[in-house]
């Protein structure tokens, strides 16, 4: 070995060990100062990260929050298989997504806080952002994430700048966007296992000196892999899919002072509702049942759902002296319609012959939303001149109709005809807010900052019940007000390392929920919830730029906590208020440049979430009343006052795991005229509890899954072969309580190929 080698094989086990150690926050107090790096990477360097979190573009180093990043290739390798939304899941700290109803209706996690609702009028505590455009329903926040520029994942109370229900965090989209006096674009075609394919492309077109137009599609298609072998069955084949969507967009800039950019946007997706699987898990554990076999899903109910989507906005931008102002405008709609086999088999205990394993009653149902429309308007004006003193004010307008029919089949009559017997609900909903941020820089070392949102919420909401004679419709009128603010600094304490710290309050607007089960029925309500969140931490670059790592502390009080509790007993939800809710956690992010030839991310978080609330508490397992008594599920928790309830007082939130880590590590090398690579992705979470009681079954196990993307580059080709799931780990990640031992599963293992060119 020469001495040429010998001293990169040094440096490289070196910067290797340095990383390590730098993963620890103790690190910062032993930085080196180094010489003040370019805004532009140099080779060898981390690129600089610019974020719009606080509605400017700013370095990630100087924003005084918990930020994590994702863009690029990263995005390119967890969505190779065609996965949904979904596949965020794990990628951030923190950060948790799952769904009950497949690649529809994604409900976010962020610190733990989440809402595990059902109902298509469920409101989430994390807040969705696509194209500075607020998606409200969880119809709207499942589009597909295709020519994406960045994805923003802001932890903790988002309540000044982003405004109502977003007490736990945002998630923010940035689509690429036209450029003008450029042609550019790309194409992807990949296929897999299960016949998927899975094809993108965008094309950027210069139209003249001051417009330019980028076109922007993508097709996810997969074979149906789960078949029903019971004779006569509405459904024999599932779990295929076809999701299409697409995006045009306009710029405009007719001068300097003035530019307009237009996005038309929709998806038409059909597929399979989630499979509710009876029975597949072992009674007293969380394990699944010994002969459990995905590729087979016996039922005698009826599976479809198809989700349409439609949206445009408009945004504009005037530069005037020493300010900039901006109008956004926005319209969303959706239509929805989801039908499966909630008991998860075929007939019932009063109907033989049943299974797999006891079906105490028959439940079939569909959910549907065939009117939802959103408007949203905001006005902000910023400064934009150089001094210590920045600032943003604005005003932000919110109006949202929706119509949600709940309604049920006879799984045991000839075609399964639909029950005379459904629910509507209906709900319109108008929101106003003035907000203002102010920004000043105290010193070279330190800046500050503030901000402050007047919330105005308006809600009105009827439920009815329609059978032989008809219920309702039930009324709830809710008027909320909210003052959300935040306080934040950032101290420079090298050029390299930035300490900060935030104090912040977020707030979610009431909630209603009108699924009536019977003509004695009622709706729920819940009060508005509110947040006071403080967190601290280090941002830090290492090494000369070929390293960066962000670590916080944080913890949180949230009053009149909004839970949703199942009936334990019927396909039901209910909306409640827990007094307080504490969480506090770690997180970690760190990324580097190991050598010329290996990049590496590592992430983690540590969430300690609580319910405090000494009187709360909820029905159990379910199916007692149909099976003498025998409850259907092992509690582990504090008993309630009555037979099969449990109190809440002490337990967790649910589906918030303690822990979750990710590791990413990319090899390249030179080969021929192109580029040889190899990347592969982990994901981690702990245990969690599925529902607001403990019980051995419900406790999902802890999960590890992996992907790996292996290719080579030239020129402006690309060719690769992918795997998600490598390991093929499936288990339960959900379930049913209320009528058997129902459980839903993680995807299995894909596999394929996938070719890009660019242009």
């Amino acid at each position: 070995m020469n001495t040429k080698s010998k001293q990169t094989s040094s440096t490289t086990r070196s910067l290797i060990a340095l990383a390590i150690a730098s993963a620890f926050p103790l690190h910062a107090a032993m930085a080196q100062e180094a010489t003040s790096a370019a805004e532009k990477a140099q080779p060898g360097q981390l690129e600089t990260v610019i974020v719009t979190a606080q509605r400017r573009s700013e370095n990630i180093k100087d924003v005084p929050m918990a930020i994590t990043t994702l863009k690029g290739e990263k995005l390119d390798v967890l969505t190779s298989g065609g996965q949904d939304i979904r596949f965020l899941s794990g990628r951030s700290p923190s950060l948790n997504i799952e769904s009950d109803y497949g690649r529809s209706f994604p409900r976010f996690y962020i610190r733990g806080q989440g809402n595990t609702d059902f109902d298509l009028n469920a409101s989430q505590p994390v807040g969705l952002v696509v194209d500075d455009i607020v998606q409200e329903s969880p119809m709207l926040k499942g589009f597909p994430v295709f020519d994406v520029d960045q994805v923003e994942v802001l932890r903790g109370p988002q309540g000044t700048l982003f405004g109502r229900n977003s007490p736990a965090g945002v998630i923010k989209f940035d689509s690429a966007k036209p450029v003008i006096g450029k042609t550019e674009g790309y194409a992807s075609l990949g296929f897999g296992n299960e016949s998927a394919v899975n094809a993108e492309g965008a094309i950027n077109l210069p139209i003249s000196d001051t417009m330019a137009a980028r076109v922007s599609v993508q097709s996810q298609n997969r074979d149906d892999r789960v078949t029903n072998y019971r004779p006569n069955a509405p459904t024999k084949e599932f779990e295929g899919y076809g999701d299409h969507a697409a995006r045009v967009q306009l710029l405009v800039k007719p001068s300097r002072d003035f530019s307009a950019l237009f996005n038309v946007h929709a998806r038409d997706m059909k597929g399979s509702a989630t499979l509710f699987r009876a029975n597949i898990l072992k009674q007293g554990t969380n394990d699944l049942v010994d002969n459990f076999d995905y590729d087979t899903y016996n039922t005698d109910g009826g599976n479809e759902q198809t989700l349409k989507t439609k949206g445009a906005n408009m945004r504009l931008r005037w530069d005037m002296p020493g300010m900039t102002l901006h109008s956004i405008t926005g319209y969303e709609s959706a239509e929805f319609y989801s039908r499966g086999d909630v008991d998860g088999g075929f007939g019932a205990a009063y109907a033989p012959p049943m299974g797999p394993g006891l079906i105490p009653f028959v439940v079939e149902t569909a959910d549907v939303l065939p009117d939802h429309k959103q408007f949203t308007q905001e006005f902000r004006v910023e400064s934009s001149n150089s001094g210590p003193l920045q600032w943003i004010g604005g005003l932000f307008y919110f109006s949202e109709d929706i119509q949600i029919d709940s309604i049920g089949f006879d799984s045991l009559a000839p075609g399964n005809p639909q029950n005379p017997f459904y629910a509507v609900q209906t709900q319109d909903t108008s929101s106003w807010a003035a907000f203002a941020s102010v920004n000043y820089t105290v010193s070279d070392k330190l800046k500050l900052r503030g901000g402050v949102r007047y919330t105005d919420d308006k809600k009105d909401f009827a439920a009815s019940r329609i059978e032989a004679t008809t219920s309702g419709p039930h009324r709830i009128h809710s008027e909320s007000t909210n003052v959300s603010w935040d306080a934040s600094g950032t101290y420079a304490l090298t050029k390299d390392t930035n300490l900060f710290a935030r104090i912040a309050t977020g707030y979610r607007a009431p909630s209603m929920q009108g699924r009536l089960f019977g003509l004695s029925d009622r709706p729920s309500f819940a009060d508005a919830e509110k947040v006071l969140s403080v967190e601290a931490g280090i941002k830090q670059e290492l090494f000369d730029r070929r390293a960066r790592m962000s670590a916080a502390v944080f913890q949180y009080r949230v009053k009149d906590k909004q839970l949703t509790a199942g009936s334990g007993t019927i396909n039901m939800n209910q909306l409640i208020n827990a007094d307080k809710v504490t969480g506090q956690g770690v997180e970690l992010d760190f990324q580097a440049i190991l050598s010329s030839e290996l990049q590496m991310s590592l992430g983690g978080s540590y969430n300690d979430t609580e319910i405090k609330d000494a009187n709360l508490f909820v029905q159990t397992c379910g199916n007692f009343p149909n099976t003498n008594g025998v409850a259907g599920c092992t509690v582990t928790g504090t008993p309630g006052p009555f037979a099969f309830t449990q109190l809440l007082d002490g337990n967790p939130l649910p589906r918030a795991p303690k822990w979750q880590g990710n590791f990413t590590l990319r090899y390249s090398t030179p080969v021929a005229n192109g580029e040889f690579f190899a990347y592969t992705d982990w994901a981690y979470r702990s245990t969690y509890n599925m529902f607001l009681y403990e019980a051995k079954e419900y406790k999902a196990k802890s999960l590890v899954e992996g992907g790996l993307r292996v290719g080579y580059k030239w020129d402006n080709y690309e060719v690769a072969a992918f795997a998600r799931n490598i390991t093929d780990k499936v288990q339960s990640v959900g379930a049913i309580d209320f009528n058997n031992l129902t459980g839903m599963v993680n995807e299995p293992r894909t596999i394929g190929v996938q070719m890009k060119a660019s242009f």
